[in-house]
């Protein structure tokens, strides 16, 4: 039977997609494979057999080089992520990036955060995964790929939101500022740093014994499967959610022309036909996907995700954060105590109103949505979200009186005990 071209180069095309594919697998570092130079990162103590004979006896031993402990904060547009990100930002053995999946997606899929499109979903997902592979492993180069334009020399001004990464913007990435000045702030360090050069930000990852990234475009934690299940990494998942209500009525804010519809409804009190309503199902989908696939605790997550609400972290910012610490087992630095108490307490500077800024009254930030949506709104999010506020301990108000009464609380004490 004699084959059509057209086949023959499909067929081609199909053997070199699998060789790309097992060379990436095969020769991302820190992977190997016996013998083993270096018993330091194996933790199998000082009364470990030779290794030698470990090989001997399992010629596919594999183990974690680096030992370091890699982060993915898990969140949603204005859910707290921004804040709890500060909370390893301001670690000195911490690399934290901001958001690098931004680049995929405006590269991929410029509209992705609209669509509910499954193929979408399918390539902005596989894409987000090899990123965020390379970036735990310090290969910030793989980054080069979806910068627009490309970085010269891997010198680029365009890394989205450079400025929120303490590290990028302290040696041996900048000189710009003393080791004395603890609070660089984020047009400042863009200002004086220049250029970031991703040579010299891959030698500061490599440097910090952890790495900790936040990203809202995962949608939900079985998306990380491939990445939890690395035994290259050690991969601990915190997982944000917050009060869809408090989501929503701080995206009308935040969002004005995303959410301009909304704010209609909020003002005139009749709801717009044309209304996009996935801005608030797509919320309380994923963070029912996430929550159901954690509670059926499957094996690949174990030890490995902790649920964390935002207004049980604004209202006890430090207790919180420790346990966060514990649960990924890295000693917590007194710059994060020492960051935590200046920037709970609240703040009447620019700095607190700015749409992605960090200084505020956490506890009363927390509920504030009550006094900016109005009952209808209200009543129509508790509706569609009933499973999630229900699941995540989230009270429901009957009323516009029960909804502006402030003294009580609509957030039921409950513990999300790790998953261990």
């Amino acid at each position: 039977m004699q084959c059509s071209w057209k086949a023959v180069i499909l067929l081609a095309l199909a053997s070199i997609a699998i060789q790309y594919t097992a060379i990436r697998t095969f020769t991302t570092r820190p992977f190997q494979i016996c013998p083993v130079p270096n018993t330091l990162n194996c933790g199998m103590g000082q009364d470990a057999e030779p290794f030698d004979r470990i090989c001997d006896d399992f010629p596919y031993f594999t183990y974690n080089v680096s030992k370091k402990t890699h982060i993915l904060i898990l969140a949603t547009t204005r859910s707290g992520s921004s804040f709890v990100g500060q909370l390893f930002n301001q670690h000195s053995e911490v690399f934290y990036l901001f958001e690098p999946l931004y680049h995929v997606q405006t590269t991929l899929i410029p509209r992705f955060s609209h669509s509910r499109n499954a193929a979408d979903r399918r390539v902005m997902i596989g894409a987000s995964r090899d990123l965020l592979r390379s970036l735990y492993n310090c290969d910030l180069y793989f980054l080069e790929s979806y910068m627009k334009p490309q970085p010269v020399n891997h010198t680029t001004d365009k890394l989205f939101r450079r400025g929120a990464s303490k590290a990028l913007c302290s040696p041996p990435v900048c000189d710009a500022f003393s080791p004395s000045e603890a609070n660089i702030e984020e047009g400042e360090c863009i200002r004086r740093c220049a250029s970031l050069n991703l040579t010299l930000a891959t030698e500061s990852c490599r440097e910090r014994r952890h790495v900790a990234i936040k990203t809202v475009r995962v949608p939900e934690v079985g998306d990380l499967r491939a990445l939890v299940e690395d035994p290259r990494l050690n991969l601990k998942v915190i997982q944000l959610v917050r009060d869809p209500r408090g989501i929503m009525a701080s995206r009308m804010e935040t969002f004005r022309d995303t959410y301009r519809l909304w704010r209609i409804w909020r003002a005139t009190g009749r709801k717009p036909y044309n209304l996009d309503l996935t801005q608030l199902t797509t919320v309380c989908d994923d963070f029912h996907g996430s929550v159901s696939t954690a509670m059926s605790r499957p094996t690949w997550l174990r030890g490995r995700y902790m649920l964390v609400r935002y207004e049980d972290l604004a209202r006890n910012p430090l207790q919180k954060t420790k346990e966060i610490y514990e649960y990924l087992g890295v000693p917590m630095d007194k710059n994060v105590v020492d960051w935590i108490q200046n920037n709970t307490r609240g703040s009447n500077d620019v700095l607190s109103k700015h749409k992605y800024g960090t200084v505020r009254d956490s506890a009363a930030n927390a509920e504030s949505w009550r006094l900016k949506l109005s009952h209808d709104i209200v009543d129509y999010t508790q509706t569609v979200c009933q499973h999630i506020l229900q699941e995540l301990g989230y009270k429901a108000v009957s009323s516009a009186e029960e909804l502006k009464n402030m003294s009580l609380t609509l957030i039921e004490d409950k513990t999300f005990v790790p998953f261990l």
